[in-house]
């Protein structure tokens, strides 16, 4: 059995865990931001109409999606034979230097059919990066915390998730604030973009200071590396070989929380300012609010997790969330703004009932020696399915009905999918913690 650590290096590791989490999902949230605000107007012909260009710019947002489970195919394999931490480090480096390479492309206006062509390809980087970055940052956190705590330490990671959306829109607000639309359209909406090298510092810092997962460390050497058998094998092959009904649930079980967090902090904040005509502070600043509440709920969710099991708060949490999804539009449709808060607020917190415990969950359906890689590949299809085309599928059911009620439908249909996975999920999890405590 691996010697636990000291409740003071536990914490060391999951806060560092967290603050390059933070850093990285800034990074992949403000292109979301710039997708739904600044992108359409600058990366696309001026002559095409409004929604198209929307379509378009949420379509690139799409392609860091798309990308993600490749990212967790080769951070994992990395991750799996070599360490946690060493692919977290490339992770965040690549993340770094592929944002603030977008901060420099050049406008359609400028480069012509360049300028989107490049987009796309840094957006593909970006989820290069962030396909891998999600494994390395949770199980360096879960590896190293007792099996009777890994939910709660598990949620620190999960945590980067608000705070880099809190950070993302902090930024936009901030750097919008402080000169005209038309000075920010022309080169203010770079600076967030720019931002992102300080997550260089982040990446560096965990190669050289932090320390291997402790389970990790005690199943191989991380300064002789894997024995020379597991070099001739691929742990993503290993794990879609032997845990194949794993990889699919958990990805279904993903779903619902990524489709209905990217309705939320996305599609939400484009409709609301383009179609309702509200202002863009009052959607960000929505968002954000709801951001800040997700962070203790996240922590407590994972908490809960440890002491009443992964499966009770996942499921509780996509029923929930499948229902709120029919007061979600009406209230941001009323306009004021304490009601458009109320409806994006309590629509995080519900899904932190499912995202909270999700590391540890998904963490404990794999052994070891390809945990990086089946739970990266797991959480990364599910970011397909859900978070990728969710914009896409949403504005494209409002262009086609005139109406929200259809998303609401769509939103409590991938609800319905993840509630049913994570039932056919839980029988593994309670084995695995079981054979760990």
């Amino acid at each position: 059995m691996t010697q636990p650590r000291s409740s003071r290096s536990i914490y060391k590791v999951a806060l560092t865990a967290a603050a390059g989490a933070t850093i990285e999902w800034y990074d992949f949230f403000i292109y979301g931001t710039a997708a739904a605000l600044v992108f359409p107007k600058l990366f696309f012909p001026a002559d095409i109409p409004p929604f198209a260009a929307q379509i378009a710019a949420f379509s690139t947002f799409a392609v860091g999606f798309i990308a993600r489970p490749l990212g967790g195919v080769v951070f994992g394999h990395f991750g799996d034979l070599f360490g946690r931490k060493r692919a977290l480090a490339i992770a965040l480096l690549v993340m770094g230097i592929a944002t603030a390479a977008i901060g420099l492309l050049p406008s359609y206006a400028t480069a012509g059919v360049l300028a989107p062509v490049m987009l796309v390809l840094l957006r593909f980087v970006q989820g290069l990066a962030v396909g891998g970055q999600w494994g390395g940052a949770a199980l360096l956190a879960i590896e190293s915390a007792p099996a009777e705590r890994r939910g709660f330490y598990g949620s620190f990671v999960q945590v980067g998730v608000p705070l880099g959306v809190l950070l993302a829109n902090v930024v936009f607000l901030v750097v919008g604030a402080q000169m005209e639309s038309e000075v920010f359209l022309a080169w203010g909406w770079r600076i967030p973009f720019l931002i992102s090298l300080a997550l260089v510092g982040i990446g560096l810092y965990v190669q050289f200071r932090l320390e291997e997962s402790a389970e990790f460390g005690a199943a191989v050497s991380p300064t002789e590396g894997p024995a020379p058998e597991a070099l001739a094998r691929s742990p993503i092959i290993a794990v879609i070989l032997s845990h194949p009904r794993e990889i699919l649930l958990a990805g279904g079980a993903f779903v619902a929380n990524n489709t209905c967090f990217y309705i939320a902090i996305t599609y939400a904040v484009a409709y609301g300012t383009s179609t309702l005509n509200l202002s863009r502070d009052l959607m960000l600043g929505a968002v954000m609010a709801g951001s800040l509440v997700m962070v203790p709920a996240l922590i407590a969710c994972g908490w809960i997790s440890d002491h009443w099991g992964r499966r009770p708060p996942f499921m509780l949490g996509a029923a929930l969330t499948g229902l709120w999804a029919f007061a979600f539009f009406p209230l941001i449709e009323t306009g004021a703004p304490g009601l458009v808060a109320l409806a994006i607020g309590v629509e995080l917190v519900l899904i932190s009932l499912m995202y909270g415990p999700q590391a540890a969950l998904f963490a404990e359906l794999f052994p070891v020696e390809v945990r990086y890689s089946g739970a990266s590949l797991g959480y990364q299809l599910g970011s397909v399915v859900g978070g990728g085309f969710a914009p896409i599928i949403a504005t494209a059911l409002f262009a086609r009905f005139g109406s929200t009620q259809p998303i609401a439908v769509y939103l409590a249909g991938m609800c319905a999918i993840s509630l049913a996975c994570t039932a056919m999920l839980s029988a593994r999890a309670r084995a695995e913690r079981l054979r760990a405590a």
